[in-house]
């Protein structure tokens, strides 16, 4: 997955599962760079 929606996805995803400002970062990279990964 490329581009903004990938950004937007993991942030979304960060804001939901992410309990204070240190795991919210750590959960968006997570998800991004899974994103990234899986490329579909």
């Amino acid at each position: 997955m490329e581009g903004p929606l990938r950004g937007v996805i993991a942030g979304i995803a960060a804001w939901k599962l992410g309990g204070g400002c240190l795991s919210t970062i750590l959960i968006f990279f997570v998800v991004f760079y899974l994103l990234g990964y899986v490329n579909c």
